[in-house]
């Protein structure tokens, strides 16, 4: 007589079918959060990168246009003689370049200034044969910097070793530029990083204007 051999074919009981898609969801969840959390790390990163480049493209703009500075001359118009555009003093500096971010022929009038609070403003507009001051004032500065402040020195002299910078510097008295500007730009936060500029001026006196030596001796 034949016997007859019954298998049990093994399954997954309800328990076990629950257990296992308990853990997919687990491990899918864990995974999404991991790859939220990299995308949000690489964006601010990138972000990070993103304003770090701006900084130094503007940075390298603005270091261009110091280089740059010309003495750039123009009538008054109340005493009909020739003076220099170019006024700064800790805070604050405009002055004209042979620079232009647009690289667009002609001179270029630039001013830089801060605001307590906000940061770093900028503004440019064409330098043609008068005075530039009148369209700075009527043209909307662009916030440049936010969160920082920008501190300006002017150097006066420099014999051998030694340098004497000053915090003023008016080129419609002294008919004539520094012969360097030294610029930092100081964040408010203290996580974010100082910015500096040391531009020599190679261009520092007119042609054809010679500078008042009797005020430049008088700083």
């Amino acid at each position: 007589m034949r016997k007859i051999t019954l298998r049990s074919t093994a399954g997954f009981t309800l328990i076990e079918v629950i257990l296992a898609l308990g853990l997919t969801a687990l491990l899918l969840g864990l995974l999404s959060t991991g790859v939220f959390i990299v995308a949000g790390d690489w964006n601010r990163n990138s972000d990070v990168l993103d304003q770090s480049l701006d900084e130094a493209l503007a940075i390298l703009q603005i270091d261009r246009a110091l280089h740059g500075a010309f003495p750039h001359s123009f009538t008054n118009e109340e005493t009909l003689s020739r003076q220099v555009f170019f006024s700064g003093d800790e805070d604050y500096l405009s002055w004209v370049s042979t620079v232009s971010p647009q690289r667009s022929a002609g001179l270029t009038a630039w001013e830089l200034y801060s605001v307590a609070g906000e940061g770093t403003y900028l503004t440019m507009v064409p330098a043609f044969s008068d005075s530039p001051r009148l369209r700075l004032d009527e043209t909307e500065a662009a916030l440049l910097f936010p969160g920082y402040e920008v501190e300006f020195s002017y150097l006066y002299e420099e014999l051998d070793e030694n340098k004497v910078w000053i915090e003023e510097w008016e080129a419609q008295e002294l008919l004539s530029l520094p012969l360097a500007v030294y610029a930092r730009f100081v964040p408010v936060d203290d996580e974010m990083e100082l910015l500096e500029i040391v531009a020599r001026v190679r261009n520092n006196r007119h042609r054809s204007i010679q500078p008042n030596d009797l005020e430049i001796r008088d700083l």
